[in-house]
């Protein structure tokens, strides 16, 4: 599977699919083994303080969580449900008002029921991040698998 069919697929898995990441506008910019990135816009209705323009929150834990599952997902061998277990979140300064956010998931290590994950959300560089994440997630729960199999390991 070619870069851009990944990202499509991973798009509609765990943007176009979920309702909340869907009215967020989550874009997914890239998906590898073990990595995922995703884009939110600033808009408007995302803003958590009208006086100084800057993003809410919640719109960035959102995308944080959602990252992070999807460089989980990019790990499985095969489909299967898995949930948040624990999802650590500093906040490091607000985000620039009029500017995309980017959101860089690592899974550094999976294990037979717990996936362990770390991100950074920036405006174009890691190493001037607007918040850095540390998540967990359990394999395994019930529910329907969030993906089809990747089929390319790259």
């Amino acid at each position: 599977m070619d870069k851009d069919a990944r990202i499509a697929l991973f798009q509609q898995w765990f943007s176009d699919n979920i309702p909340h990441s869907k009215a967020l506008g989550l874009k997914v910019i890239g998906a590898s083994r073990g990595f995922a990135s995703m884009q939110l816009e600033w808009r408007e209705e995302l803003v958590g303080n009208p006086e100084t323009g800057v993003l809410a929150g919640g719109p960035l834990t959102a995308m944080l969580d959602g990252c992070c599952g999807m460089s989980v997902a990019t790990m499985l061998k095969a489909p299967e449900p898995f949930a948040t277990l624990d999802l650590r979140i500093d906040y490091v300064r607000p985000a620039e008002p009029g500017k995309p956010v980017i959101a860089e998931a690592e899974c550094y290590r999976i294990t037979r029921s717990v996936a362990f994950t770390r991100a950074f959300a920036h405006h174009g560089d890691a190493k001037d991040p607007i918040a850095a994440a540390a998540g967990t997630f359990m394999l395994g729960t019930k529910g329907k698998p969030t993906r089809p199999p990747l089929g390319d390991k790259s």
